[in-house]
């Protein structure tokens, strides 16, 4: 790609050249404590996005989901997530050990505007509310404890635009399926048929 082209921005005062001041009540609506609608919101919310960011820079989002409420509210100002076995890449886990800071996002499936929680994070192996975390009687065997710096809910626009909740805009066969990506880009050694049978029915079946 040809980038002599570009016209690339240097500096905040050039970007707000561009994009203008921030809107009064988007600044001030960031609070430092949750409130009992944001209580409300993680006691519906099925599913979160975790962004981290590693000692040199490098940066993970990763998606947690369990049934709504998953989330632990420990008090005003401390939430806990718990981790389930996945492909044990921890790559946000890894990041939090270097580098505490985390941004999260909650959605409720339906809904465009989020709830967004910035924090530190620690990891924990073991605490009295783990017991609270187990589904199907299966406990965490870590998870995820943040405390909140600030809290703030977000609008819809992102959502209106892509039509993200419109089922009718939704066309999951229009790339190839999960079995045929994971066959061409990373075990080409398996069989497609193998790899269907690993991402089909069973493969819902063994989430905890």
């Amino acid at each position: 790609m040809h980038t002599d082209q570009f016209v690339e921005i240097n500096s905040e005062a050039e970007m707000r050249e561009l994009v203008g001041p921030p809107l009064r009540r988007a600044v001030d609506k960031t609070r430092p404590a949750l409130h009992e609608l944001d209580r409300q919101w993680l006691a519906e919310s099925p599913f979160c996005l975790i962004a981290t960011s590693g000692a040199d820079g490098s940066c993970d989002v990763s998606p947690k989901g369990d049934p709504a409420g998953f989330t632990v509210v420990l008090d005003d100002r401390t939430i806990a997530i718990p981790d389930r076995k996945g492909n044990r890449r921890v790559d946000g886990f890894r990041n939090v050990l270097a580098n505490p800071h985390v941004g999260l996002i909650y959605l409720l499936p339906g809904r465009g505007d989020t709830l967004r929680v910035n924090g530190r994070a620690r990891l924990l192996r073991d605490a009295p509310f783990f017991d609270r975390m187990a589904v199907e009687g299966v406990r965490p065997s870590l998870a995820l404890l943040v405390e909140i710096d600030e809290v703030f809910h977000h609008c819809s626009k992102a959502f209106l635009r892509s039509g993200l909740w419109k089922q009718e805009t939704w066309n999951g066969e229009s790339v190839p399926s999960r079995a045929r990506i994971a066959k061409a880009l990373e075990t080409p050694d398996l069989s497609l048929e193998e790899l269907e049978r690993y991402y089909g029915p069973d493969y819902a079946r063994n989430l905890y």
